[in-house]
C-alpha cells in the first residue's frame, strides 16, 4: 500500500482531518474500556444476570482479541480503510443492539458484535498513522492517540456514573451512535488509499479453533459451580474440549501457511516470556476494572460516578509512567524496568487486597492508581524488548501476538476472577445487594488479582536481558506500547 506523503503533524495539517477521525475512532474503543464497568450495578438491577456479567468484559474482549490476525490479514488484502468503517459499522450495531438489550444473555451476545467491531477499529487506526506519517513524525502522532487513553479514563466512567445515576444505562452505548458516524464519516472523507494487490492466505480455519477453544474454556470457568458441578460430567467436557480445540489449533498452526499464531512467536524465549508478561498485565487490569466499582458500590453505596473515577486512577497511572517508560529501560535495560513496574503492581494489588475488608474510596482509588503506575513500566518495555528483537517483516505479527496475549489474558482473567466471586454469592439470595457479601466476594478477588501479579513476576524474571541500545535504530515507536489496549501493529 502506497500513501501520499504530506508537510506537518496536527490538526491544521493536511493530515489533520485524519489524524482527528483516527482519535474518534480510537475514543470508541477507549471509552468502552471504562464506561461499563461503572453502569454494571445499574444494568443487573434492570435485567437481572449479576452471576453472569463478568460475561459482559470476557464475551467482548474475547471476540476482540480473536479477529485481530484476521482484520491485519484482510487489511493487506484489501486496505486498511475498507476493514476499519467494517469496524466502526460492527460497534455501531453492537452498541444499538446492546442499548435496547432486554436480557443479560442478549446484552452478551451484542457485546460480542461490539467486540468483533473493535478488533478492527483499535489496530487499524495504529496501523494507518504507521502508514501515513514517517518514524520521525510517529511519535508525536502517537501522542496524540495516546491522550484519547488519558482522556477517556476520565470521561468514561464519569458517563458510565452519569447514566446509571439516572437511571439510563441504556445511553453507554447510545452515545456511540454519533461518535461512529462521525469517525465513519470523516475517514470515508478525508482518508484516500492506493492498494498493491497482492495474494494472502488468511487463517480461518485457525482463527475459528481458537475462538471455539477460548470460548470452552472460559465458558467452564465462569459457569463452573454455577450451571453445573466443577466435577460434573459437563464440566469436564467443556474443559476437555476446549484442550482438544486447542490441540487441533497448535497441529493446524504448524502446517498453516500464513498461520495466526507463527509457532516461532513462542518458541523465542523472549517473544514467550513477554507474551506471558502480557497476558498477566491484562489479567490484573480487566480484574480490577470489573469488580472496582462493583466493589465500592455494592459495600459503600457510593455513587456510580465516583466509583468510576477511583476506577480511573488506574487508567490514569499507566499513561503516566508508560510515557516515561523510555528513559528507565533506555538507562538500566528493559527486564529491570520490568521488573520495577511488577514491583509497583504487587504493592498496588496487595493493598488493594489487604485493605478490601474495610472500604474506602480514596484508598481503592489510591491503590488502583499505584497499579496503573506499575502496568505502564511493566507493559511498554516488554513489548519493546520483543520488537526490538526481530527485523520489520516480522515485527508486525509480534506486535499483534503480544497485545493479542493482552487481551486473552483479560478475557481469562475475568473468567477466573468472575468464578471466584461467583463461589461466594451462590447460595446467598440476594447476597449480590449485601454488603457484607459484596466486600468478601471482592476481597477474595482483589487476592486473586494479587496472585496474577505475583505470577507475572516470575515471567519478568525469565525474560531474558536484551540490548535496549538496539530500539534507537529498530524503528519502533514506544508510543504504541503506551496505550492500555489491542492493537496488531504500528504499521
Amino acid at each position: 500500500m502506497t500513501t501520499t506523503p504530506a508537510e506537518g503533524v496536527g490538526f491544521r495539517s493536511k493530515r489533520g482531518p485524519i489524524l482527528i477521525s483516527l482519535m474518534l475512532s480510537t475514543g470508541l474503543v477507549a471509552i468502552d474500556s471504562t464506561i461499563v464497568a461503572t453502569a454494571v450495578p445499574s444494568i443487573v438491577h434492570d435485567i437481572g444476570g449479576f452471576v453472569s456479567f463478568p460475561w459482559l468484559f470476557s464475551a467482548y474482549l474475547l471476540a476482540q482479541a480473536v479477529s485481530v490476525p484476521v482484520y491485519a490479514k484482510l487489511s493487506d488484502v484489501v486496505g486498511r480503510k475498507p476493514i476499519i468503517l467494517i469496524g466502526i459499522g460492527l460497534f455501531l450495531l453492537g452498541s444499538i443492539l446492546c442499548g435496547v438489550a432486554w436480557s443479560m444473555p442478549a446484552l452478551i451476545a451484542f457485546r460480542v458484535l461490539q467486540g468483533l467491531g473493535a478488533g478492527a477499529v483499535q489496530p487499524m487506526a495504529i496501523t494507518i498513522a504507521g502508514d501515513i506519517y514517517s518514524l520521525t513524525e510517529r511519535a508525536k502522532v502517537q501522542g496524540y492517540l495516546a491522550s484519547v487513553w488519558a482522556v477517556s479514563s476520565v470521561v468514561g466512567p464519569t458517563l458510565g456514573g452519569v447514566f446509571s445515576a439516572l437511571g439510563m444505562w441504556r445511553g453507554i452505548f447510545l452515545v456511540n451512535i454519533p461518535l461512529c458516524l462521525l469517525a465513519g464519516w470523516m475517514l470515508s472523507r478525508t482518508f484516500h488509499e492506493n492498494v498493491e494487490r497482492a495474494r494472502h492466505r488468511v487463517d480461518y480455519l485457525g482463527a475459528g479453533l481458537l475462538t471455539g477453544s477460548l470460548t470452552l474454556i472460559i465458558l467452564g470457568a465462569l459457569e463452573g459451580g454455577q450451571a453445573w458441578g466443577w466435577t460434573s460430567a459437563i464440566s469436564v467436557a467443556v474443559f476437555a474440549g476446549g484442550a482438544l480445540l486447542f490441540a487441533v489449533f497448535i497441529l493446524v498452526e504448524r502446517r498453516a501457511a500464513e498461520p495466526v499464531l507463527p509457532p516461532w512467536v513462542v518458541s523465542r524465549r523472549l517473544l514467550a516470556t513477554t507474551a506471558l508478561i502480557s497476558f498477566g498485565v491484562g489479567a490484573v487490569m480487566l480484574g480490577l476494572t470489573s469488580y472496582v466499582p462493583t466493589f465500592l458500590e455494592g459495600a459503600l453505596s457510593t455513587s456510580p460516578i465516583l466509583a468510576g473515577l477511583a476506577l480511573a486512577a488506574l487508567t490514569i497511572g499507566w499513561p503516566i509512567s508508560a510515557s516515561q517508560s523510555g528513559r528507565f529501560y533506555l538507562r538500566m535495560g528493559f527486564r529491570k524496568t520490568a521488573m520495577i513496574g511488577i514491583t509497583i503492581t504487587v504493592i498496588g494489588t496487595a493493598v488493594l487486597a489487604l485493605t478490601a475488608s474495610a472500604p474506602n474510596v480514596l484508598l481503592a482509588a489510591a491503590s488502583c492508581f499505584i497499579v496503573g503506575l506499575g502496568l505502564g513500566l511493566v507493559a511498554t518495555p516488554s513489548l519493546i524488548a520483543a520488537q526490538s528483537s526481530v527485523d520489520w517483516n516480522e515485527r508486525g505479527v509480534v506486535t499483534g501476538t503480544n497485545l493479542f496475549a493482552r487481551s486473552i489474558g483479560s478475557s481469562i482473567g475475568v473468567a477466573v476472577f468472575g468464578a471466584v466471586a461467583n463461589a461466594i454469592y451462590a447460595g446467598t439470595p440476594g447476597s449480590n445487594t449485601d454488603p457484607h457479601t459484596v466486600v468478601s466476594a471482592s476481597g477474595a478477588v482483589f487476592v486473586a488479582v494479587l496472585a496474577a501479579a505475583v505470577l507475572t513476576v516470575v515471567a519478568v524474571i525469565a525474560m531474558p536481558a536484551t540490548d535496549n541500545k538496539t530500539t534507537a535504530s529498530s524503528g519502533i515507536d514506544p508510543a504504541v506500547a503506551a496505550e492500555p489496549s489491542t492493537a496488531a501493529s504500528d504499521g
